[in-house]
């Protein structure tokens, strides 16, 4: 089990992706590569809620990913991306 920042297991804070987002007015873009993959505009979860690239997610020293430094409504999605819930009110 990896642990985040606080002693929380990483898998708290990943996000399990679907599939791209499609059929919206926006649809889903490659807009990027990393670690060569693909970086969706949009993408949805498997209970069908949507979310948008917001950037890279940084790591610690030691390589694991800096949970502290997400916002509200973040969350990572491997290897090492940002999405923000479209359904976030901040």
């Amino acid at each position: 089990m990896r642990l985040g920042a606080r002693s929380v297991p990483i898998e708290y804070y990943v996000l399990r992706i679907a599939a791209p987002a499609a059929g919206r007015p926006s649809e889903s873009k490659v807009v990027g590569h990393f670690a060569e993959r693909p970086i969706f505009s949009e993408v949805i979860d498997t209970f069908g809620d949507h979310y948008h690239y917001v950037g890279l997610a940084p790591r610690l020293a030691d390589g694991r990913f800096d949970v502290e430094a997400l916002s509200p409504g973040e969350w990572i999605v491997e290897p090492g991306l940002i999405y923000r819930s479209d359904n976030w009110r901040s």
